[in-house]
């Protein structure tokens, strides 16, 4: 079977599926953007745009034009392909760029299974969510609505789709839904795994930390609200109050956003909550590590004590599954997506998002009473393996789907 892979960053979700694909036979293509990464024995075709959207366009057209020209500059490379006597048996690409939107009129009729990974939505889910950051009004809803035209569009043309937990299929509208299955990307839980040898060494101290330390976990690709930054942050003063050997440590970029709102120009949303918190906060144990290599990321949750995770609802974070994977005792935000994952008490704890003195008493709790939560370490690790494993549960899957679409 010949199989075209479409991602504008390019192996990105599909790192995995791409090469066991082509190692079992089949012929696999791909096109992407200037950003893609070639992966050996598979042909990168890239596009490049000409030129940025349209100098005072609709502001609500802005996302919509740039999705179209995504999409007619991978129309252009994929019919140059069709020139040279490829048309694949399947397409299988991530839309959320609008690459896939204009292909069905380069192959008619070939079969798409797209990566469905989230449809912004006006009610219950990120934008909103947060009152500090404002409540949705009209003006907004029309924003969020207008963001999945062509996404909206595109997805007319899959034959199937893959989203990577129920949460998010079912943010996109129920006609779309049901043409939909859940499978996630999968974790390595080998390597994300418990390690009494594990050691994370801070930089520009002599702080070396080991498992039994008191080490609070904090870990997104970015600092900022949408994964809870404000409330974590506010929780701390408390908590190393009250235990005077505990530290954090934070892991993720400090500057810009990786979804949601950006802090006012000039600032990090790290610099504006340890503003807030001056004088209350001891930040010679808090260690902001930045972004790190994956040895020290997994050296983190291998050291901790309790990770936190907080979400507004949207995507869910490899990060939190890697987490449960590595037994550490998570204790997140009781939001919709993290429900998926999380049971209360069962594999980890949870707290309301916005409830800052109930996170500081999980976390004081989980600190002073560890073999407490030892079952609990064993569950999530154990529910990992069981529902995320890439090698035996995730990617076995979406290769049968992939090669059922024949």
């Amino acid at each position: 079977m010949k199989i075209l892979f479409v991602h504008n960053n390019f192996p990105a979700q599909f790192v995995h599926l791409a090469p066991a694909l082509k190692a079992r036979g089949h012929e696999v293509f791909a096109i992407g953007s200037h950003t893609a990464r070639a992966v050996e024995g598979i042909a990168l075709s890239t596009y490049k745009l000409n030129r940025g959207t349209t100098k005072d366009i609709l502001p609500l057209a802005v996302r919509y034009e740039a999705d179209c020209m995504r999409g007619a500059a991978t129309a252009q490379v994929a019919d140059a392909l069709k020139q040279k006597g490829l048309t694949p048996d399947l397409v299988v690409a991530h839309n959320g760029w609008g690459e896939t939107l204009f292909l069905d009129d380069v192959w008619p009729g070939v079969k798409q299974l797209l990566y469905a990974e989230f449809f912004t939505g006006p009610r219950d889910l990120d934008v909103g969510f947060d009152p500090e950051f404002g409540a949705m009004d009209l003006g907004r809803s029309i924003r969020v609505r207008a963001k999945n035209g062509a996404l909206a569009l595109s997805m007319l043309a899959a034959t199937r789709a893959v989203a990577p937990t129920a949460f998010q299929r079912d943010t996109f509208p129920e006609d779309i839904r049901q043409r939909i299955e859940v499978i996630h990307d999968g974790i390595d839980t080998a390597s994300a795994a418990p390690r009494a040898d594990a050691r994370l060494a801070i930089p520009g101290t002599d702080l070396v930390f080991r498992p039994g330390d008191e080490v609070i976990t904090n870990i997104n690709r970015h600092l900022e609200p949408l994964r809870g930054l404000h409330v974590f942050l506010r929780a701390l003063p408390r908590v190393l109050a009250e235990r005077p050997n505990a530290h954090v440590v934070i892991i993720g970029d400090t500057d810009g956003v990786a979804y949601g709102a950006p802090p006012p120009a000039g600032r990090t949303w790290k610099d504006i909550y340890l503003s807030e918190l001056e004088g209350r906060l001891d930040l010679s144990r808090v260690h902001f590590l930045g972004r790190v290599p994956r040895r020290t990321y997994l050296d983190a949750l291998a050291v901790s004590a309790a990770h936190v995770y907080l979400t507004y609802p949207f995507v869910l974070s490899w990060s939190l599954l890697e987490a449960m994977s590595a037994g550490c005792l998570v204790i997140a935000s009781d939001t919709a997506p993290v429900r998926e994952a999380v049971q209360h008490e069962c594999n980890g704890l949870m707290v309301d998002f916005f409830d800052v003195e109930a996170l500081s008493g999980r976390l004081v709790d989980a600190l002073a009473a560890p073999d407490r939560y030892r079952a609990m370490r064993a569950q999530a690790r154990a529910d990992a393996l069981a529902r995320y494993d890439l090698s035996t549960v995730c990617l076995p899957r979406m290769v049968t789907l992939a090669e059922s679409m024949t």
